[in-house]
């Protein structure tokens, strides 16, 4: 039988969290037989997500201690999202001594970030990246600072979370033929829309990814050249009616895709 796996994420050294999870597993199971990989000094949502996607494909759990809540926020929001059980180490503990001492958690590795009128932005950018993710709620479109537009798989959300991170309200949009979409789309100016187009050949390889990490076979019409050529047409005749910005995201990190929509709004 394969040994069970447990990611530790941390944005330190994570000794302390894994000596946690050892003393937990050893309820569970007998000696050594399971496997902990460490990902130390985690500090961008990138990395998150790769941990989480392989994580996933792994068939793991994840362990975490996260000061940043903008980082315990997504490492959730990801894993809910790929069905993977993650554990919050030491979100659960800083919550209650906020409560006991009356007042905020320093929130930095290493004494890292402060407390200031910047860092609660950010936090209510994150917040608002969650509540109007996947075209969930389209009062969104009005109240973001940045809407962005794709069919799936497009990076949308990780996109959200890591413009948040930077202070930016962002809400984001998918595209499916089979649904109209909200109204708000045209009713807004265009230069806060960006489009996210992406070449047929790299969906249809995330796609197939996509599946296997979900043990579900390639032939599904999710990943089907024709199904995706249709959905990418489908994209491009609602961008062009907006009438917004396009940004290619077939090769590129989600950290370029940002600065290239940053880029994008600071030459409108």
């Amino acid at each position: 039988m394969k040994k069970p796996i447990i990611y530790l994420v941390s944005d330190s050294v994570g000794e302390t969290a894994e000596q946690v999870i050892k003393s937990a597993l050893s309820q569970f199971i007998n000696g050594n037989d399971y496997e902990i990989i460490r990902a130390p000094y985690v500090e961008d949502i990138t990395r998150l997500e790769a941990i989480v996607e392989q994580a996933a494909r792994d068939k793991a759990m994840i362990g975490f201690t996260l000061v940043n809540p903008i980082l315990r926020q997504f490492i959730k929001h990801a894993s809910i999202e790929m069905n993977v059980e993650s554990i919050d180490i030491i979100g659960p503990m800083l919550e209650a001594m906020e409560r006991f001492f009356g007042q905020k958690p320093k929130l930095q590795p290493g004494l890292l970030h402060r407390l200031d009128e910047a860092y609660f932005k950010r936090v209510e950018a994150i917040e608002f990246a969650v509540k109007y993710d996947d075209g969930r709620d389209p009062r969104g479109i009005e109240l973001a600072d940045i809407v962005l537009i794709g069919v799936s798989r497009t990076s949308k959300t990780p996109l959200s979370q890591y413009l948040a991170l930077k202070s930016f309200k962002v809400a984001n949009v998918p595209v499916v033929p089979e649904v109209e979409p909200p109204k708000e789309l045209f009713s807004v100016s265009p230069s806060k829309c960006i489009g996210l187009k992406i070449s047929p050949e790299k969906l249809n390889y995330i796609r197939k990814e996509r599946l296997k990490s979900l043990g579900l076979g390639e032939e599904a019409s999710y990943a089907r050249h024709e199904r995706i050529m249709y959905e990418i047409d489908y994209f491009q005749a609602i961008i062009d009616r907006i009438g917004c910005p396009t940004i290619d995201v077939s090769n590129k990190a989600v950290e370029e895709t940002a600065n290239n929509i940053l880029q994008i709004r600071t030459n409108l």
